[in-house]
């Protein structure tokens, strides 16, 4: 069984995820990955030396193509279980970025398929017990934010 598990931070080093749901226009912005049917909000792994924000840039365009978006930081997750990116089950962490996306360049050639874009969340999910907790948390932290 997998847990998820919500932060306001950690040590920088522990970092090595980050997601980033989106949104372009009012609409969802989800990936298809080449070799699977299931879809999945950008993210991925940080790389060495890199800045834990500049993963997420990185990763938002390799897998959207976003070029233009503001970018906020929601909080740090952590994930415990053994998933297809962790094979250990020990606890990992990552960073949860909301985007909101302006433009888009084409698709960089990278794993992805296609971007999906979806006015609800009812989709076939590539990590189905941790994509919808991100994406309702996210979903809290941009009401929270509105009601400012």
């Amino acid at each position: 069984m997998l847990e998820v598990k919500f932060y306001e931070n950690v040590e920088d080093s522990l970092l090595k995820f980050a997601v980033i749901v989106a949104r372009h226009n009012g609409k969802w912005v989800f990936c298809k990955h080449r070799q699977r049917n299931t879809y999945e909000v950008a993210g991925g792994h940080r790389e060495e030396n890199e800045k834990i924000i500049d993963t997420a840039k990185r990763e938002l365009f390799e897998e959207t193509g976003a070029c233009e978006f503001n970018l906020n930081s929601v909080c740090v997750y952590s994930v415990i279980g053994k998933n297809r990116v962790n094979n250990s089950g020990e606890e990992m962490y990552g960073m949860l970025y909301y985007a909101d996306i302006k433009t888009f360049e084409k698709l960089p050639e990278s794993e992805m398929e296609k971007v999906y874009l979806s006015d609800d969340l009812t989709i076939d999910w590539t990590y189905p017990l941790i994509q919808p907790i991100l994406i309702k948390k996210v979903e809290d932290w941009i009401f929270d934010n509105e009601s400012e």
